[in-house]
């Protein structure tokens, strides 16, 4: 187990630097900015927010994503530099401390400086053309050959991959950085680039089986951050190594097979995996048996598809009843199963083989004995063990218990232990020991299944179990629970209240006496003697206390002996206290209000006691004699028990706050009364009986300038809309004018508007009055044929109410006349859209006056514009289509 624990142990998560001390080469001559190492710090919880910082923060800081730069350009010396990266979690302010040691990298020959020369370059792409000027740079695509990268690299780190570097560094001074996961995005500071050289390096290994590519990008811009270069893509393939073995999906693989079974038959299939590349031979597997346990009847009874791990019998001969189970070793090797260079590991297949129920339980003894504390429940009291030959853990294996026997109670119930096939004799229901202090038990065991045909063995095995009832110290009881206690209230401190003892029901153990305590009393009222149970009072019991329901006080006390282990029971004391009539009345409200004149001005009030009948209602009101503005200025009545008015007894008192005294007695005995102050507010009240609004804004605390301010504000909206009002008004006059008096100048009815006056004119202006204002008073024989009528004369229908003027009119209200036809007209269904003029000027039948249709306009159609016809309405559509149509 021991090196169990220690793997799981180096699983786990751990905070902080991996290494206390952290050794690094690097180049003698350092630039500023250039980052030299990542310091590898680990939180288990990617939450955190962890700052960083340095011992020499003048020589060296430390990023966010913990690489290390050089904060200035200098050389460093032969012997090794040395400073602390601090890093401290900002909401837990938790610190760790991992020492740095920078090693210069040695002097190097000539030889090692044509090697480090050999270090490839990547130049960002360029060419060059000439179009009769001098040479100018053209960018083009080039495609990077990705860079190949082996897994699990040794170092030195950081280790130097590519050079990156434009042709333009000889004429700028350039900066070159690189962008991407791995660099500046999660995971970073895995790569690194010295902003002033482009080298390319590596800060720690690289695993393919957790990132198998980078994608970075390179960039190269001036010192002010002008892009000089396009950037370039550099694609980093970390190289697969064989360096995981296979691993089971299970150490152990369980599988069945029935025996008898001919070669040939399916047993289980064992997998493994490798997490290598599954493209490569590195994570290609292959299975086989390396051994097989037992080996008789025959030692290769299975055999594997070396592929795909399938197990599958190869002999005959298979015989639960000689061997049981076998056990296979199974080997899965890599490298497509190469012995030489291949990775492998091993698991285990256990084959059970099954069988018929040819064998019954049967029990190890013929009597079992058990003892159970009493008052014990769900307790195991005795193991039943049984044999069976089967199969473990099959339906021919699996023993059932019952009891036949000596447990009319049912305290008893037997369970079976799946995993061993015990039967559990457990306590259902407790048991008292001054009852019962033992049981004899009969039981019986047979398997789940019922025993095959022609076995010769009885079906099931009995056995007798004795059971043996301990004694053991049970808690007293208190004798009633809960007691109740009727008192009256008042009772003082130091009085015997009650005696309340408990029980002890162990009968055969031999204690001392129970002892008493106090473990609940709300109100702290109560004390109990330790020894006999008496209860007295430490305070006076008062029926209106907060802790006091219902008239029900309920205390707790705790009754314990001295036995081992000491056991205590609880007991409820409750006590019903009887009123008494110590509490006085009082008035409710407290304020009112009432008019300063006689009417109306009742104040209906009310008495309230916190005793209970016969100790509070039916009350006395009474005013008191002193001072004697009081019975001189109001007079209180009884209306109800509970319910008194107090009014003014004079015809007006000035308004103010007055402060009335009323003494109110109880119906106790002995009699209870106070003298409550009641607050009257006298104000002046409309005719409903209620104060003004003036003085209620004055009674809510409104000073002088409020008010002011609110009845000038009510003025303002009141003028507003008396405004609007007349507005509205006089754009309904308007609107009825323009549509009826039109412009004489505009308007082309002149035969119509030109009635009413007097004196010369067109010679056609000697007509009868009389036949536009009465216009039924026609003679009805008068009227033409219906063949010969024109289309556009007024059809025969039941003529509407259309108004009639008197005989004698003023020429002046003809407009009124036409008017209030229109109006006529417009609410009358029947009234087809004819020319609305012949509406208003209808003479009866055979009149001398014609249409009006047939009469020509003194002026020039041609010089006037008809289209305001068709905003007058469907009545004026014949006048609007016969003026208003242009040239036709």
């Amino acid at each position: 187990q021991a090196p169990i624990k220690a793997a799981c142990e180096d699983m786990s998560c751990k905070t902080g630097f991996p290494e206390d001390v952290h050794s690094a080469v690097v180049s003698r001559s350092v630039h500023g900015g250039q980052p030299l190492l990542n310091v590898g710090f680990r939180s288990c919880d990617g939450n955190k927010k962890i700052h960083f910082g340095s011992s020499e923060p003048e020589d060296f800081r430390v990023g966010e994503d913990g690489v290390v730069y050089a904060e200035r350009s200098f050389q460093l010396s032969a012997e090794p530099t040395e400073f602390v990266v601090s890093a401290q979690d900002k909401e837990t302010q938790q610190e760790w401390q991992m020492r740095v040691k920078l090693t210069p990298e040695p002097a190097f020959t000539g030889a090692s400086e044509k090697d480090q020369r050999k270090i490839e370059e990547i130049i960002f792409p360029w060419q060059q053309y000439k179009h009769s000027s001098p040479l100018k740079r053209q960018k083009r695509d080039w495609v990077i050959p990705p860079i190949n990268l082996p897994e699990n690299s040794k170092g030195p780190f950081p280790q130097e991959l590519v050079r990156i570097r434009s042709d333009r560094d000889k004429s700028l001074s350039l900066r070159y950085s690189v962008t991407g996961p791995g660099a500046d995005q999660p995971p970073t500071g895995i790569f690194i680039i010295n902003p002033i050289s482009g080298q390319l390096s590596v800060t720690k290994p690289l695993d393919r089986e957790q990132i198998a590519s980078f994608h970075l990008r390179a960039h190269a811009v001036d010192v002010n951050g002008n892009q000089v270069e396009n950037p370039i893509d550099i694609v980093i393939n970390v190289i697969d190594m064989n360096d995981n073995r296979p691993e089971f999906l299970h150490q152990v693989w369980n599988g069945t097979v029935p025996e008898g079974s001919k070669p040939g038959t399916y047993v289980m299939t064992v997998t493994a995996i490798d997490a290598d590349d599954p493209n490569a031979q590195n994570g290609m597997l292959r299975y086989r048996i390396l051994s097989q346990a037992p080996s008789s009847p025959s030692p290769n009874m299975f055999t594997i598809n070396n592929e795909t791990g399938d197990i599958i019998t190869v002999a005959a001969g298979l015989d639960r009843e000689k061997v049981q189970q076998y056990t296979l070793i199974i080997q899965a090797t890599d490298m497509e199963g190469n012995p030489t260079y291949g990775l492998s590991n091993t698991a285990t297949a256990v084959i059970a083989v099954t069988d018929v129920n040819d064998n019954p339980p049967e029990f190890t003894a013929m009597t079992f004995y058990g003892e159970v504390p009493e008052n014990r429940m769900d307790v195991i009291v005795a193991n039943l063990t049984v044999t069976d030959k089967d199969q473990p853990h099959t339906p021919a294996w699996n023993a059932l218990y019952r009891l036949t026997g000596g447990d009319p109670a049912g305290h008893f119930t037997i369970l079976t232990d799946p995993n061993s096939n015990d039967g559990l004799v457990t306590v259902v229901k407790s048991i008292d020991f001054e009852t019962n202090r033992m049981f004899v038990l009969t039981v019986a065991a047979e398997n789940q299944v019922p025993l095959a045909k022609g076995i010769q063995h009885p079906p099931q095995s009995t056995a007798t179990v004795s059971i043996t009832v301990i004694d053991v110290n049970e808690s007293p009881y208190f004798v009633p629970n809960p007691k109740l206690v009727r008192q009256e209230e008042g009772l003082m401190a130091g009085s015997m209240l009650t005696t309340f003892t408990a029980q002890d029901p162990d009968r055969y153990m031999q204690q001392t006496s129970l002892r008493y305590s106090k473990l609940s009393d709300p109100a702290n009222w109560l004390k109990i003697d330790p020894v006999n149970g008496q209860i007295t009072t430490t305070a006076v019991l008062d029926r209106e206390s907060i802790y006091v329901q219902n008239n029900m006080y309920n205390a707790t006390f705790l009754a314990s002996d001295n036995g081992i282990p000491p056991m205590s029971g609880t007991g409820t004391l409750q006590i019903y206290l009887l009123d008494i009539n110590d509490n006085a009345p009082q008035v409710h409200p407290k304020e009112a209000t009432t008019c300063e004149t006689l009417q109306p001005n009742a104040i209906n009030i009310t008495a309230v006691d916190p005793d209970i009948d016969p100790n509070a209602g039916p009350f006395a009101f009474e005013l008191p004699d002193t001072p004697a503005s009081i019975k001189r200025n109001w007079t209180i009545v009884r209306i109800s028990g509970d319910h008194a008015q107090l009014s003014l007894r004079i015809r007006f008192l000035e308004a103010g706050i007055y402060d009335v005294p009323i003494v109110i007695t109880d119906s106790g005995n002995p009699h209870a009364s106070s003298t409550s102050l009641l607050k009257v507010k006298v104000c002046q009240c409309d005719l409903n009986g209620d104060c003004t609004d003036v003085d209620r804004i004055v009674g809510a605390g409104l000073g002088t300038g409020a008010i002011i301010a609110i009845l000038l504000c009510i003025i303002i909206l009141l003028i507003l809309v008396l405004m609007f009002v007349v507005w509205m008004k006089r754009r309904d006059k308007e609107r009825q004018a323009k549509q009826l008096l039109i412009d004489p100048e505009d308007d082309v009815r002149d035969n119509i508007l030109k009635y009413d006056e007097e004196g010369g004119g067109e010679e056609d202006q000697d007509y009868d009055l009389s036949q536009l204002q009465q216009p039924d008073t026609v003679e009805p024989d008068a009227i033409k044929p219906v063949g010969i009528r024109r289309l556009d004369e007024r059809p025969i229908h039941a003529e509407p109410q259309y108004p009639v003027r008197s005989a004698a009119p003023h020429p002046g209200d003809i407009g009124d006349f036409i008017n209030e036809g229109l109006k006529a007209a417009d609410n009358d269904p029947t009234a087809p859209p004819y020319d609305s003029l012949l509406v208003f000027d209808y003479e009866g039948s055979g009149s001398t006056a014609g249409s009006l249709s047939s009469l020509n306009s003194s002026s020039s159609g041609g010089e006037q514009d008809y289209d305001y016809l068709n905003d007058w309405g469907p009545r004026f559509k014949k006048l609007a289509d016969m003026y208003g149509g242009g040239d036709d």
